[in-house]
């Protein structure tokens, strides 16, 4: 039950929960407070001093708003409401003297920090800063740090506001970064000056109010009042996280996260944050057609033309999703190979997904679930690599009391697990135990893909069914490919799965390269990127990568969100929604729509509750047949994080971060 509390605040009497702090009830009332080393998703630190508010009849010193509760404040004499003031004389000096303090060994950086025009102590300075300085000594230097490959350190830049270190202690479980020595010698540090091993770390540069920790790829190509920014949606895994991403030009030239409590709160991993270099190299942007043995390039009417002899003439068509497409594409191919008497399939690693049994292959729990959750039992996977952010959410929830158990091998996933086993021997195991001690236990449990690709997958996934129901837990899959939901959704799937595809002689490919196609098949790639798909095909139709188009993706939670367009692909490649309507018009069958907006409302109208964006459907409860586990130990679906897709492959900073991750895992050899 809250505790409402009446304050007063600069005139305007508000009620609040008590045990918000000064600052929050600020805000409640529109009444901006400046800040630097306070964040509503870090401890409080209370050590910049510039949110200092004014205590009315309370000591003759200006009060921390960011480290004082509503419940700490004493009624007035006469037991009216306690009353602050944001704006008096005494508030006004006490900041000016503050800044006044944290500019004394600022550098003028300005002209060529990274940070400039969207710094917030150029912001504060303004705002809240004198025009003149009384010091004139000479200012303080610090050496910099070399944290890895991914920020860039100015560390006389710093005011020592401590989100960095409370960022990587807190959300990202490091404990490499603190700070060390006192008044003038203080700074921040790395732990026997080590690199920051996390794929976290590229929060800590939106983090930082100055220009301290910046983007090593980004830096020194592009001042922000430059770029266009695109509010989209991040496919490099399942979660869906929320992301900007800015332009200049036709050049993507960084992303940024976007604020959504309900999914990736306003963290992103680094993979999503740095694989833009990826988007510019290796990009497919003309047809190729291959003749006696070798790859050519071709127009566009030639591509389609025998692409469509092809089809035509099929004995067996199929047609594969890969991860990265979206709902539109999936949907495309699946009316165009279905038309043309073929089978489509999604679950390319052989995933024992049900079709249509949206409980089966999204579960019931959501993201947001976790924040509640007191158990949490992990079933093949590997969070930290299969969603950082996601990991990140259980990390908060083991650390405000939530019990974590695992049955999977041993890693580090940052917060302390309680090991059930390795294999499938400790989930049967489990499921012979009594559950009704979980009755009134909030619980979930999140089943990995690496679990569901074996033989035996769709008995692990009746087994956690059935676990679930026997403890009331909701069930969560984590996916590990951004287009798998929704090529679900809407029906991307055969009953005999990639048996259909190994058997055609025709394969429709729409950037699947995560797999090998065997000899012998007529392959029909259409993507963005050159990788394994491009080189094992005989036609290549350029496709639009996921900043490149409008598209809806559906995350592990089964929550529709939709993705703008950013830029344009380069070269001739198209949309890949516009491939399949050209090439079924080339064939005399065409797809009944001529625009996105059409081609979206014939997917409502199959799928409807895809036109909920943003929204989580509740899915009904339907268990799986339970059949007979095998006896191996679980395998995590990723191995190596920083390359899981064509866009990553292509990256030089994911390569670079791959070589590096391979490099720390590398038993130590002892000295001679």
């Amino acid at each position: 039950m809250s505790d409402l509390r009446k304050l007063i605040i600069d005139g305007q009497e508000i009620e609040v929960d008590g045990s918000m702090t000064l600052i929050q009830a600020c805000e409640e009332v529109g009444i901006e407070v400046p800040r630097f080393c306070y964040h509503e998703r870090l401890s409080i630190a209370g050590n910049c001093r510039m949110c200092l508010v004014e205590v009315v009849g309370g000591p003759p010193k200006p009060a921390a708003s960011c480290a004082m509760q509503v419940k700490d404040m004493r009624p007035g004499r006469n037991g009216e409401p306690p009353e602050i003031k944001t704006n008096s004389p005494m508030v006004k000096k006490a900041r000016e003297g503050v800044m006044e303090f944290l500019l004394i060994n600022h550098p003028l950086d300005c002209p060529i920090c990274d940070q400039g025009g969207e710094c917030d102590l150029q912001d504060q300075a303004m705002a809240y800063g004198v025009d003149f300085s009384r010091f004139t000594e000479a200012k303080r230097a610090v050496t910099d740090l070399d944290l890895g490959p991914l920020v860039e350190t100015h560390m006389t830049r710093c005011i020592s506001c401590t989100r960095c270190v409370r960022f990587t202690s807190e959300v990202a479980g490091l404990n490499q970064m603190g700070q060390t020595g006192r008044g003038e010698d203080a700074e921040i540090t790395s732990y026997l000056n080590q690199t920051l091993e996390s794929n976290l770390q590229g929060n800590i540069i939106d983090l930082c109010p100055v220009g301290a920790l910046v983007s090593k790829p980004y830096a020194f190509t592009a001042r922000p009042w430059e770029l266009t920014k695109t509010e989209t949606i991040d496919v490099m895994d399942a979660l869906g996280s929320n992301i900007r991403v800015d332009t200049k030009g036709r050049e993507v030239m960084r992303i940024l996260p976007r604020n959504n409590d309900g999914v990736n709160e306003e963290w992103i991993s680094d993979k999503t944050r740095f694989v833009w270099d990826g988007l510019r190299r290796q990009r497919l942007d003309r047809p190729y057609v291959r003749v006696d043995g070798k790859l050519r390039p071709a127009t566009w009417p030639e591509a389609l033309s025998v692409v469509a002899e092809k089809v035509k003439g099929a004995s067996k068509l199929a047609g594969i999703v890969g991860d990265l497409a979206s709902v539109e594409a999936a949907y495309s191919l699946k009316t165009f190979i279905e038309a043309a008497g073929g089978a489509v399939e999604c679950r390319t690693d052989g995933a024992k997904l049900p079709a249509g049994n949206r409980s089966g292959y999204v579960g019931t729990a959501s993201v947001e679930d976790i924040d509640s959750a007191e158990m949490i039992l992990l079933i093949g996977t590997n969070p930290r690599d299969e969603s950082p952010v996601l990991n990140a959410r259980i990390r908060a929830a083991w650390a405000r009391g939530a019990k974590v158990a695992r049955i999977g091998a041993p890693v580090d996933l940052t917060y302390d697990c309680i090991e059930l086993g390795t294999g499938r021997d400790a989930l049967a195991k489990l499921k012979e135990m009594d559950h009704s001690d979980k009755d009134g236990v909030n619980g979930i449990m999140i089943v990995g893909q690496g679990a569901l690709t074996e033989a035996d997958g769709a008995a692990v996934l009746g087994t956690a069914m059935n676990l679930a129901t026997a403890g009331s837990s909701k069930l969560m899959v984590l996916h590990t490919a951004a287009s798998r939901v929704g090529a679900l959704d809407v029906g991307a799937v055969n009953a005999r799965g990639m048996d259909a595809v190994n058997e055609a002689d025709v394969i429709y490919n729409l950037g699947a390269d995560e797999l090998e196609i065997g000899a012998g098949a007529f392959v029909i790639y259409q993507g963005s990127h050159g990788d394994r798909g491009a080189h094992r095909a005989d036609v290549i139709l350029p496709g639009a990568a996921y900043t490149e188009e409008q598209g809806l993706f559906v995350n592990t939670e089964g929550r529709p969100q939709l993705a703008l367009r950013a830029g344009f692909a380069p070269g001739e490649a198209k949309e890949n929604w516009a491939i399949f309507r050209a090439l079924s018009a080339e064939m005399g069958a065409k797809l009944p729509w001529d625009s996105l907006a059409q081609l979206r409302q014939a997917l409502i109208a199959d799928v409807p509750h895809l036109a909920k964006i943003d929204e989580v459907p509740e899915n009904e409860w339907q268990p799986v047949d339970e059949g007979s586990l095998g006896d191996a130990d679980f395998r995590y679906a990723v191995s190596d994080y920083w390359l899981t897709n064509p866009i990553a492959r292509a990256s030089e900073v994911m390569a670079e971060l791959s070589k590096n991750a391979k490099l720390r895992n590398q038993a130590p050899m002892a000295a001679e």
